[in-house]
This record gives C-alpha cells, structure tokens and sequence, in this order.
C-alpha cells in the first residue's frame, strides 16, 4: 500500500522542517531545548495541517529518544498505560534516551484518560507531546496543563506552501515518474487555507487523475478536480477589503440576507475567524452602540466562543452574531462622539481641569482650593446637582447626540431633564 504524499514527503531531520520559524527557527522558542535534550512536556496547539505530528516526531529523532505514539481517537487508558509501564522499564526521562509520549488529538481524550497521564508526566516517566487542533485552556484538564508548555502553531504561509509544493514534485520518488507543469498555483494554494496536508492530497488527486506521463496543474483543473466552486479569495489584494467593505456595509444597512451571504463569502475564502469577529466587535459600537448596548455583549461573546471552538462551527455563531446585529437598531452616537471630543483637544491642547473637579490629595492642594465647590451628586435630589465639568474655554459643548431609537429617546429625556439649559438636549 502506498503512503498519502504527504507522509511520504515528511521530513526526516529538523533542518527540513517547513514553517513555525517562531518555535523552530535560530530564535525560536523549541530550537534551545532541542540542543539540550531535556525537553519539558508540552502541548502543540494548531490547526490541522501545521506540522504538530512531525514536529514531535523531529523532536525524538534529534535527540534519539524513544518515541511512543498514540491517537485519542481509538486510544484509552488501557494503552496510555501500557507505554507508561514501557517507559518505566527503558528508564524514565532522566536517562539519556528518556521516552517521548506523543498524543494525537489529546482534546478528545476523556478527563479519567487525561488523568491516567498525570503520575508518569509528574514522575518523569516520560515527556508528553500532545498535539490538538483545539484550545488547550478548555479541552486539556487544568492538572496536566499545568505540567505542560503549551506552544502555538500558525497556518502555513504562502512561501511554505509553495516550498512544500516545489518540493513534492521535485522530490517524491513517484511523482517524479511523471512530468509536471506546474502553471498556476493560486487554487492549491486558497483551498488549502493554510493546512500543508490538504494541499498536498488535493495535488496528488490532481496529478494522479491526469493520464499520460506529462500533466498540467492550473487552477481550473484543481478547482474541477476538487468538486468545488469556491471563489478564490485574495486576502492581501483589493477583492479581500471589497468583500469586507460589502459586509460591514450590510449589517449597518440592516439586511441581513445580505449580511449572511457576504459572511459566507469571507469564510469560503479562508478569512481568519478571529478577523471576522474583530470587525463584528467593533461594528456592534460604532454602528449599534446605545441603541441596542447588547449587542456590544453579544459580540464579545462571539469573538470568544470562536477564538475557542474554531471552524467549521465557528460558523454558525458568526451566522447568529450578524444576523442580531444586522436586526439591532442603530445609532453612531458614540462614534461620532468621540471623534468630535477628539478633534476637540487637538484643537484646544490641554485644558486645565476646573479647581472644583480636581483631587485634593494633600494640606498644599486644599490650600489651593482644589476641588473647592465640589458638589457630592449624591447628596442631591435625583443623585444630580448642576455643575460645571467641563474646562471653562469650552463651556457648554455638546460632544454627544442621542440617536433617534427608543433606547437613545430614553438617555435624551435624562439628560434633557437635567441638562436642557446648558446643552439644550
């Protein structure tokens, strides 16, 4: 049988390794520990297709360390301890070839079988590599965390991608039966979003599907191949700020069919999921603000449930996120607020705070009257009392205008209430 391409291409020494040069480069975090051998337990968090499997694998080849290997997917405590006991008897850590533990997906393993690990990994017995597509804070008990480094790995850049692309047709014993034109690389390259393993089995199906010793690789016949209708989606380029410009411009617009479809475009393109949530944050503000101050709570909420979960059902949260907002009232009152207050003191510079409103914290400053005349608001009637506090330059100007919706109709009629001389609310 023979081996996907992408385990046939797998490096064999840490020189090889493509991409992560934060951990592994000549100032990455791994790349030290590597030369000492005492490496401590850790955890590799990425998403898939980022080099966790191989990483750990280099790791206990360039120190010659046994290696041992599990799945969580079809492991459980049974075989978690019974490479203990093989630990024990080569060993333990503190021996030159102390063994390494690699866990695959450690996410899905159980709190009971995570438990089962914490004994050895205390004890030295072994050094634990756990590698999850999920994060760790809430998938990996607190016990064996706090027992591991915990090192993140990134989704493959371009230049990665293309290295790992050159390098499997130049190099791979059968993909060199053939002759290769590799014409266009732009659909390898979007559809694999990052994940070197989906980009290498979408070439191999390209490549194998083609009769004949000499084939072409174009983005056409990639996307045909892939079964796909994916619009590419360049994420430096201009398309990438129109189809974010057509999104936010949605949802302030209230539509949210529109909303929804330009949502989909982004993720079908390989948007980052935290960007999406980043913008949505920021729109519930500057878009929604007072008029509907939840909405500022539901997408904070939302920028923290996907930062966890990740595709693909980040998805689904960012579907109810922007629909809510797109249906909220809204209001740039606060936006455009700020900006004025802002614009305000470049114009003006530095003001001096009015005496009554300053902090008298010493015999001197009292002495100089400061905070002199300062009403308590809660000594007064309504928990108000009429006062200046502003800078006297710049007296009575009014910075924020309510919007027109229920929710800044109400903060109007408050501050009407108190401050219809000075302000004329």
């Amino acid at each position: 049988m023979i081996a996907p391409l992408a385990e046939r291409i797998r490096p064999k020494v840490i020189d090889q390794y493509v991409g992560q040069q934060h951990l592994v480069g000549p100032q990455g975090a791994i790349r030290p520990i590597l030369k000492t051998g005492q490496l401590p337990s850790l955890i590799l968090w990425g998403p898939p297709g980022t080099g966790k499997t191989t990483l750990a694998t280099l790791m206990a080849k360039a120190n010659d360390r046994p290696f041992y290997s599990l799945s969580a997917i079809n492991s459980g405590v049974k075989e978690v301890r019974e490479i203990i006991e093989k630990a024990k008897n080569s060993g333990g850590l503190f021996t030159q070839k102390g063994p390494l533990l690699f866990i695959d997906e450690i996410h899905r393993f159980s709190k009971s079988q995570q438990d089962s690990l914490l004994g050895a990994v205390e004890k030295g017995y072994v050094t634990l590599i756990g590698a999850t597509t999920e994060n760790p804070s809430f998938e990996v008990i607190k016990a064996l965390l706090s027992r591991c480094q915990i090192y993140t790995l990134k989704p493959l850049e371009t230049e990665d991608l293309q290295l790992l692309l050159n390098r499997a047709i130049d190099e791979d014993d059968i993909l060199k039966q053939k002759k290769i034109n590799l014409i266009e690389d732009q659909a390898l390259l979007k559809l694999s979003g990052g994940d070197a393993r989906k980009m290498l089995s979408l070439l191999e199906l390209v490549i194998m599907s083609q009769e004949g010793d000499e084939v072409n690789i174009t983005d056409e016949i990639v996307l045909q191949k892939a079964q796909t209708k994916t619009v590419l989606f360049d994420k430096d380029g201009d398309q990438h700020y129109d189809i974010i410009s057509a999104f936010i411009k949605s949802i302030r617009g209230s539509d949210p069919n529109a909303a929804v479809y330009w949502l989909a475009r982004l993720i079908e393109g390989g948007e980052d999921v935290k960007f999406i949530a980043r913008r949505l944050l920021i729109l519930a503000s500057e878009d929604i603000g007072n008029a509907n101050p939840t909405a500022l709570v539901l997408a904070n909420n939302t920028f923290q449930a996907v930062a966890a979960i990740g595709y693909p059902e980040a998805r689904i949260i960012l579907s109810q996120c922007v629909i809510y907002l797109a249906t909220s009232p809204k209001s740039n009152a606060s936006y455009m607020a700020i900006g004025k207050a802002q614009q305000m003191v470049q114009d003006t510079g530095s003001l001096q705070v009015p005496l009554p409103l300053r902090n008298a914290a010493s015999k001197l400053m009292k002495d100089l009257d400061y905070g002199k005349g300062y009403q308590y608001a809660h000594d007064h009637d309504m928990d108000f009392a009429e006062q200046e506090f502003l800078p006297q330059e710049i007296s009575q100007t009014k910075l924020y205008e309510p919007g027109q919706n229920a929710k800044e109709e109400a903060i109007r009629l408050f501050l009407k209430q108190r401050w219809k001389e000075k302000y004329g609310y």
